[in-house]
């Protein structure tokens, strides 16, 4: 389906998790806040949607090809 991610940076506590389990697709901005890579190359659909449910934060966001906000629970 090719989901996408975002990152609440106003939620992100920087904690990394997304960065350290996903380095192809997260990575920390200059500001040490996490960032999506656009495409997330590797990183499947549903990995990205594990990812975005144990973030510790909440602030990733996934997103459908529409630009719909996937309901995580």
């Amino acid at each position: 389906m090719s989901y996408t991610a975002s990152v609440d940076k106003t939620v992100c506590i920087s904690a990394g998790l997304c960065v350290a389990e996903a380095p192809e697709a997260f990575v920390f901005d200059d500001d040490e806040i996490a960032e999506a890579v656009e495409g997330h190359p590797g990183l499947s659909d549903e990995a990205l949607v594990e990812l975005a449910r144990s973030c510790p934060s909440g602030a990733l966001r996934v997103l459908d090809p529409d630009g719909n906000e996937i309901e995580l629970t």
